[in-house]
Protein backbone atom coordinates (compact mmCIF):
# COMPACT_ATOMS: atom_id res chain seq x y z
CA UNK A 1 0.00 0.00 0.00
CA UNK A 2 1.38 3.09 -0.82
CA UNK A 3 0.31 5.93 0.37
CA UNK A 4 -0.37 9.37 -1.99
CA UNK A 5 -2.48 11.92 -0.24
CA UNK A 6 -2.42 12.18 3.50
CA UNK A 7 -5.58 14.49 4.05
CA UNK A 8 -8.28 12.49 2.69
CA UNK A 9 -11.42 13.36 5.03
CA UNK A 10 -12.76 10.22 4.95
CA UNK A 11 -11.89 9.28 8.60
CA UNK A 12 -13.95 12.49 9.43
CA UNK A 13 -16.94 10.65 10.80
CA UNK A 14 -14.94 8.21 13.00
CA UNK A 15 -14.36 5.14 10.36
CA UNK A 16 -11.61 4.53 8.86
CA UNK A 17 -10.20 1.77 6.31
CA UNK A 18 -8.72 -1.92 6.88
CA UNK A 19 -6.16 -2.48 4.67
CA UNK A 20 -8.44 -4.51 2.51
CA UNK A 21 -10.35 -1.33 1.96
CA UNK A 22 -13.21 -2.42 4.41
CA UNK A 23 -14.56 0.78 6.19
CA UNK A 24 -14.74 0.15 10.44
CA UNK A 25 -15.12 2.43 13.36
CA UNK A 26 -12.34 3.66 14.78
CA UNK A 27 -12.34 1.69 17.90
CA UNK A 28 -12.77 -1.13 16.42
CA UNK A 29 -10.70 -3.92 17.62
CA UNK A 30 -8.05 -4.39 14.89
CA UNK A 31 -7.64 -0.55 14.55
CA UNK A 32 -7.21 -0.47 18.40
CA UNK A 33 -4.67 -3.53 18.29
CA UNK A 34 -3.04 -1.57 14.99
CA UNK A 35 -2.72 1.52 17.32
CA UNK A 36 -0.95 0.27 19.36
CA UNK A 37 1.45 -1.92 17.69
CA UNK A 38 2.34 1.89 16.24
CA UNK A 39 2.85 3.20 19.67
CA UNK A 40 4.79 0.19 20.85
CA UNK A 41 7.13 1.20 17.48
CA UNK A 42 7.26 4.70 17.74
CA UNK A 43 8.24 3.90 21.08
CA UNK A 44 11.18 1.37 19.96
CA UNK A 45 12.03 4.02 17.53
CA UNK A 46 12.66 6.48 20.65
CA UNK A 47 14.75 3.84 22.55
CA UNK A 48 16.72 3.12 18.72
CA UNK A 49 17.94 6.87 18.83
CA UNK A 50 19.95 6.24 21.97
CA UNK A 51 21.41 2.89 21.66
CA UNK A 52 24.86 1.58 19.46
CA UNK A 53 24.66 0.18 16.16
CA UNK A 54 24.94 -3.61 17.79
CA UNK A 55 21.69 -3.30 19.46
CA UNK A 56 20.15 -0.82 16.78
CA UNK A 57 20.18 -3.33 14.41
CA UNK A 58 18.59 -5.95 16.55
CA UNK A 59 15.91 -3.36 17.66
CA UNK A 60 15.50 -2.29 13.97
CA UNK A 61 14.39 -5.81 13.27
CA UNK A 62 11.82 -5.92 15.75
CA UNK A 63 10.80 -2.72 14.12
CA UNK A 64 10.35 -4.87 10.59
CA UNK A 65 8.25 -7.75 12.67
CA UNK A 66 5.79 -5.00 14.28
CA UNK A 67 5.00 -3.92 10.53
CA UNK A 68 4.35 -7.53 9.64
CA UNK A 69 1.73 -8.05 12.55
CA UNK A 70 0.27 -4.55 11.55
CA UNK A 71 0.06 -5.53 7.68
CA UNK A 72 -1.59 -8.75 9.06
CA UNK A 73 -3.77 -7.02 11.40
CA UNK A 74 -4.92 -4.66 8.83
CA UNK A 75 -6.03 -7.73 6.36
CA UNK A 76 -7.80 -9.74 8.58
CA UNK A 77 -9.43 -11.42 5.52
CA UNK A 78 -6.60 -12.55 4.03
CA UNK A 79 -4.61 -15.41 4.99
CA UNK A 80 -0.93 -13.64 4.49
CA UNK A 81 2.08 -14.65 6.69
CA UNK A 82 4.28 -12.00 6.94
CA UNK A 83 5.64 -12.51 10.81
CA UNK A 84 7.98 -15.96 10.10
CA UNK A 85 8.15 -18.23 12.86
CA UNK A 86 11.47 -18.24 13.07
CA UNK A 87 11.36 -14.81 14.91
CA UNK A 88 9.24 -15.81 17.98
CA UNK A 89 12.37 -18.36 17.96
CA UNK A 90 15.08 -15.52 17.54
CA UNK A 91 13.52 -14.08 20.33
CA UNK A 92 13.64 -17.39 22.68
CA UNK A 93 17.10 -17.88 21.78
CA UNK A 94 18.38 -14.65 22.48
CA UNK A 95 16.28 -14.74 26.22
CA UNK A 96 17.68 -17.98 26.92
CA UNK A 97 21.20 -17.13 25.84
CA UNK A 98 21.35 -13.57 27.93
CA UNK A 99 19.10 -14.58 31.04
CA UNK A 100 21.82 -17.30 31.81
CA UNK A 101 24.52 -14.62 32.21
CA UNK A 102 22.05 -12.65 34.67
CA UNK A 103 21.50 -12.96 38.37
CA UNK A 104 18.30 -15.18 39.68
CA UNK A 105 15.57 -12.02 39.97
CA UNK A 106 14.66 -12.13 44.06
CA UNK A 107 12.59 -9.33 44.20
CA UNK A 108 10.74 -7.25 41.05
CA UNK A 109 12.76 -4.69 39.49
CA UNK A 110 12.22 -1.00 39.61
CA UNK A 111 12.02 0.80 35.73
CA UNK A 112 15.17 2.98 35.67
CA UNK A 113 18.98 2.28 34.49
CA UNK A 114 20.52 4.34 31.37
CA UNK A 115 18.27 6.31 29.51
CA UNK A 116 18.11 3.90 26.83
CA UNK A 117 17.10 1.26 29.59
CA UNK A 118 14.29 3.84 30.97
CA UNK A 119 13.04 4.11 27.47
CA UNK A 120 13.44 0.61 26.99
CA UNK A 121 11.05 0.12 30.29
CA UNK A 122 7.96 2.22 28.46
CA UNK A 123 8.74 0.17 25.02
CA UNK A 124 8.14 -2.98 27.15
CA UNK A 125 4.90 -1.45 29.00
CA UNK A 126 3.87 -0.94 25.33
CA UNK A 127 4.17 -4.07 24.59
CA UNK A 128 2.23 -5.29 27.18
CA UNK A 129 -1.05 -3.46 26.35
CA UNK A 130 -0.46 -4.37 22.53
CA UNK A 131 -0.64 -7.84 24.27
CA UNK A 132 -3.56 -7.57 25.26
CA UNK A 133 -5.15 -5.53 22.78
CA UNK A 134 -4.24 -8.24 20.19
CA UNK A 135 -6.46 -10.95 22.60
CA UNK A 136 -9.75 -10.12 21.03
CA UNK A 137 -8.45 -10.81 17.82
CA UNK A 138 -7.15 -14.08 18.81
CA UNK A 139 -10.87 -15.31 19.26
CA UNK A 140 -11.39 -13.82 15.84
CA UNK A 141 -9.58 -16.92 13.85
CA UNK A 142 -6.20 -13.77 13.49
CA UNK A 143 -2.94 -15.57 13.87
CA UNK A 144 -1.57 -16.86 16.64
CA UNK A 145 1.72 -16.17 16.31
CA UNK A 146 1.02 -11.95 17.34
CA UNK A 147 0.41 -13.05 20.83
CA UNK A 148 3.05 -15.03 21.35
CA UNK A 149 5.30 -12.80 19.85
CA UNK A 150 4.64 -9.95 21.42
CA UNK A 151 4.58 -12.31 24.71
CA UNK A 152 8.30 -13.01 23.67
CA UNK A 153 9.23 -9.89 23.13
CA UNK A 154 7.86 -8.19 26.02
CA UNK A 155 10.38 -10.57 27.76
CA UNK A 156 12.86 -10.20 25.34
CA UNK A 157 13.15 -6.23 26.01
CA UNK A 158 12.74 -7.19 29.94
CA UNK A 159 15.97 -9.77 30.01
CA UNK A 160 17.54 -7.25 27.06
CA UNK A 161 17.28 -4.26 29.90
CA UNK A 162 18.69 -6.11 33.25
CA UNK A 163 22.09 -7.17 30.23
CA UNK A 164 22.26 -3.57 29.56
CA UNK A 165 22.35 -2.25 33.11
CA UNK A 166 23.90 -5.25 34.17
CA UNK A 167 26.86 -3.94 31.73
CA UNK A 168 27.36 -0.61 32.80
CA UNK A 169 27.82 -1.46 36.26
CA UNK A 170 24.16 -0.17 37.80
CA UNK A 171 22.34 -2.34 40.27
CA UNK A 172 18.98 -3.28 39.76
CA UNK A 173 16.32 -1.34 42.12
CA UNK A 174 14.43 -3.67 43.71
CA UNK A 175 10.70 -3.49 45.29
CA UNK A 176 10.57 -2.79 49.02
CA UNK A 177 7.99 -4.26 50.26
Amino acid sequence: MRISKVTTKTGDNGKTSLGDGTRVLKNHPNINFLGDIDELNSYLGAAISVCDSEIKKELQSIQQDLFNIGGEASMPEQDIALLKDDRITYLENFIDKTNNDLPPLEEFILPGGTELCSRLHIVRAACRRAERSCIPLITKNANNNWLKYLNRLSDFIFVLIRFLNKNEGLDEMLWER
